[in-house]
């Protein structure tokens, strides 16, 4: 709403000139990241057309289906996003709506593992997983991928929450409600675009990790698409007919991505912008 009112009070307007080399700009740009897409659909129907498609899904490499892996990659992204959606709501609510000693420390605290890189996390993921039994699972890397979304699903909901009016608050505490109570029908009602925008995003991330697959699932039955790409390479002879199919596996294995941004497009940006207007 601030930022519609935003909007309206100060109207932006491009001469010709600016409108063209803005434009010239974005193509150039959608051009430069369209490209190796476009490259590899070309190159996978340019020896046996569409059929190659039609093989890839119907046959495994290394041991590796591509529509096994599509539902390995699902199963992550949903732990992942529920994880990340119920730990984040609870701890933000705490650092929101809690007052305790040391809450803006610890929010602080949190925050600062914003900078922690995965590759940092690779020995201890790996003691971990082990200990507790997790090799193979998909519980085994939705939890690692969970713990580095975490603080930043901390911020972004803390942020909301924030911006909650306390009168709502105040006015439960009257009718004697308790913590779960103002958190199960007030700040969860009021913060459930912020969640949407939160879920879109972690099923995004998850499908594109990489690293976190490679060191927990050992089993080709378990391989997600984007472990996938690495794994099935050797499966392909250097002739056109395989080299074309391997193609048609690299378009469909980047298929799950792409549909979430089409799909989710507009709580992705949100949620990426959430938290740069205060009103």
């Amino acid at each position: 709403m601030a930022t519609r009112s935003l909007e309206q009070s100060l109207p932006l307007h491009l001469r010709r000139g600016e409108r063209i080399a803005t434009y010239a700009f974005i193509v150039i740009f959608a051009l430069a990241f369209a490209a190796p897409l476009i490259n590899a659909v070309q190159t996978s129907i340019a020896v046996g057309g569409f059929e190659n498609y039609l093989v890839v899904l119907t046959r495994s490499y290394n041991g590796v289906s591509i529509p096994l892996t599509f539902l390995n990659s699902a199963i992550v992204a949903v732990m992942h996003a529920t994880l990340v959606c119920s730990v984040g709501a609870l701890a933000a609510y705490a650092f929101s709506f809690i007052d305790f000693r040391g809450r803006e420390v610890m929010y602080y605290g949190v925050l600062l593992f914003l900078a922690v890189p995965a590759t940092a996390l690779l020995v201890p993921v790996y003691f971990l997983t082990g200990t507790l039994g997790l090799f193979n699972t998909h519980l085994g890397v939705a939890l690692p991928e969970a713990v580095l979304t975490l603080p930043f699903a901390v911020l972004l909901l803390r942020n909301r929450m924030d911006d909650i009016p306390r009168e709502l608050v105040e006015a439960a505490v009257m009718d004697k409600a308790t913590h779960i109570t103002i958190f199960r029908h007030v700040a969860l009602p009021l913060s459930r675009g912020t969640l949407a925008n939160l879920a879109a995003l972690s099923v995004m991330w998850s499908l594109q990790d990489f690293l976190f697959p490679s060191i927990v699932l050992r089993d080709s039955q378990m391989a997600t698409a984007a472990q996938a790409v690495q794994t099935i390479r050797s499966a392909f002879a250097p002739t056109p007919v395989e080299s074309a199919q391997y193609y048609a596996a690299l378009v469909l294995l980047g298929v799950p991505a792409v549909l979430i941004i089409i799909f989710a497009f507009k709580y992705v940006t949100n949620g990426i912008s959430a938290g740069g207007v205060k009103e």
